[in-house]
C-alpha cells in the first residue's frame, strides 16, 4: 500500500509556474497513526508518547502562526466519515480545509524555516493523508 506523507515535487513546480489564480484553498484528508512516529525527528518528540492525533495538533500549534503570517486560515476542520460516493478502501479520521491568499503565500508558508522546523510533528502523526489544492471557479 502507498502512503502519501510528502508535496509531489512536480506539482510544487506547477504551483511555482502559476497553474493556480487568486486565492486558493487546500482540501486535506488525514489519517492518523495510533501512536505518533518520532523516529524521524526525535528532537520534536514528547517526553511520553502521543497519539497521532494529538503529534498533528502539536504540528497545527507550530503551524498557526506561520499560517497567519502569510494570511491563510482555517477554514474547515472536522471529524471524516465514510464516502458515500468513492472507494470503500479509504477511510479519513479528519477533513481540514485551509484557505489562502495565494499560491505565493502558500509557498512562502512551506518554505519559512520556523514553519519547517515543526513538520517532524506532521510526519509523526500521518499514517496518510491527501492535500488537494483547488482554486474558485466563478459562474458555474
Amino acid at each position: 500500500m502507498a502512503y502519501h506523507l510528502k508535496p509531489r515535487p512536480e506539482i510544487i513546480k506547477s504551483l511555482m509556474a502559476g497553474q493556480l489564480k487568486g486565492p486558493i484553498t487546500m482540501l486535506n484528508l488525514l489519517k492518523y497513526r495510533e501512536i505518533a512516529d518520532y523516529g524521524s525527528s526525535p528532537d520534536l518528540a514528547p517526553e511520553q508518547e502521543v497519539s497521532g492525533t494529538d503529534a498533528y495538533k502539536l504540528y497545527m500549534q507550530n503551524t498557526s502562526k506561520y499560517l497567519q503570517k502569510v494570511g491563510g486560515e482555517v477554514i474547515f476542520l472536522g471529524k471524516s466519515s465514510e464516502f458515500l460516493i468513492g472507494p470503500e478502501t479509504e477511510k479519513w479520521d479528519t477533513v481540514l480545509i485551509v484557505k489562502y491568499p495565494s499560491v505565493n503565500n502558500f509557498l512562502e508558508m512551506i518554505s519559512d524555516e520556523g514553519y519547517l522546523s515543526g513538520t517532524g510533528h506532521r510526519k509523526a502523526a500521518l499514517e496518510d493523508s491527501r492535500l488537494l489544492p483547488m482554486e474558485a471557479v466563478k459562474g458555474f
